[in-house]
């Protein structure tokens, strides 16, 4: 992509409505617009990193059983009275609203409901089962104080998976197993050890819950942490009853500030048995069907690497997210540079390493402020000096160490940092 074409603008001060840091940057870096309180577009640069976490989770889903489906967002209200969830007394976020006909509908904010209704048409035996399924879908939660930019939305991306088992032990297993899928993407996306296993409570979904909690400065949650054990449990639940049920001490604990990047649940027969999903086992008798909720947040996830990773030049992607590997700066207009630049372009280009290239002739100032605050992992400059030196000037975003390298160094480079 060139900057040329590219219709994003960036801005040097922050928008004066907005108070997360996370907001701040994404919109001064022209990553998403902002509609109203907790609603937010994405741009051709947001969607791209929305994509690539997308991506990621989707990969660990499908690799332990996942079926991808895509749920309608219009909810059937029949369906939740039916689990008493519909009631704003038991769910009090709800967005509600009425078709021409006056029927009153939901608007999409968990899918328990919806698909266990959809397998009724699937699933009538053991052999049917055990299923898996999730979806990457638009969230809509009527938040009383959306201030907290991505991290806590009216209208978000929200990755749902839903497992249905035939009995508890095979529910456990498969529990355990979307547990370490979910520390593998955390890994992928660059949090490495941050993560904790937290012990909470289940909300609206089931007494408690898994939490997975990443520590940040930028945290909203306090937990504390056992980090031998790599556990944690949420200050909501923090008692002598869960740390004995949990085989925890107080003085082994620290306490903490995270970020809740997802959670799990296990929701047993209660919404299975009340919208009629059973299964006929070997000996022909009826079985309830044992059910766990799986969630991460997308766009939430995007904002906490945005917030968390950026310094005081502005945003840092990880290399698994960003949506270019390399800011290419053209510094000045002479033929040789101007050829030069358009050269390594394409052979980056070709060589399959995404690059944002710089074409407009802006100042040198304003290009490599740019691409600091756009956050690539790689700067590139070509410019007289540099090729008079004998190549381009390669730097990482995350480090004032530069090289003047060919164009076999810069791609060497460049590769062993896409394989880490």
């Amino acid at each position: 992509m060139k900057r040329s074409q590219l219709f994003i603008k960036t801005r040097k001060e922050a928008p004066a409505d907005e108070e997360s840091r996370n907001a701040q940057l994404l919109i001064r870096a022209g990553y998403i617009h902002k509609e109203m309180a907790g609603v937010y577009s994405y741009t051709t640069l947001g969607l791209a990193v929305i994509n690539k976490i997308s991506q990621i989770i989707r990969e660990e889903m499908n690799a332990i059983g996942g079926n991808e489906v895509q749920m309608s967002t219009l909810q059937n209200k029949d369906l939740w009275q039916a689990t008493g969830r519909w009631d704003d007394a038991v769910v009090d976020n709800w967005f509600k609203s009425k078709l021409a006909n006056g029927t009153e509908v939901g608007i999409g904010l968990s899918h328990e409901e919806p698909l266990t209704n959809m397998l009724k048409s699937y699933v009538s035996s053991y052999k049917d089962l055990p299923l898996y399924a999730y979806q990457i879908q638009t969230k809509f939660r009527n938040e009383l104080r959306a201030k907290s930019g991505l991290l806590r939305g009216r209208e978000f991306l929200m990755k749902d998976l839903y497992s249905f088992s035939r009995s508890q032990a095979e529910h456990d297993e498969f529990y355990e197993k979307c547990a370490a899928a979910y520390l593998k993407i955390y890994d992928r996306l660059g949090f490495g050890g941050l993560v904790y296993r937290t012990f909470a409570s289940g909300g609206i979904f089931s007494k408690f819950s898994d939490e997975f909690q990443i520590l940040s400065h930028v945290g909203e949650d306090t937990i504390f942490v056992h980090e031998g054990k790599k556990i944690a449990v949420n200050r909501e639940v923090y008692n002598d009853e869960v740390l004995d049920h949990l085989g925890l001490k107080k003085e082994d604990l620290r306490e903490e500030k995270a970020v809740e990047a997802g959670n799990i649940f296990s929701l047993g027969s209660k919404y299975s048995d009340a919208l009629g999903l059973h299964f006929t086992d070997e000996h022909g008798q009826q079985q309830s069907i044992i059910m766990g909720c799986y969630g991460i947040g997308v766009s939430r996830l995007m904002g906490l690497l945005a917030e968390h990773f950026a310094d005081d030049k502005g945003l840092s992607w990880p290399a698994a997210v960003a949506p270019y590997q390399v800011y290419l700066c053209r510094v000045g207009e002479e033929d040789q540079v101007v050829n030069a630049a358009n050269e390594v372009y394409d052979k980056l280009t070709k060589s399959d390493v995404s690059v944002l290239y710089d074409d407009r002739g802006e100042r040198p100032g304003d290009q490599f402020g740019d691409a600091d605050l756009l956050g690539m992992p790689y700067r590139l400059i070509v410019s007289e000096k540099s090729l008079a030196a004998g190549g381009y000037e390669l730097k990482p975003r995350t480090s004032n160490d530069t090289q003047i390298a060919d164009f076999d160094a810069v791609s060497e480079a460049l590769g062993k940092s896409l394989q880490a």
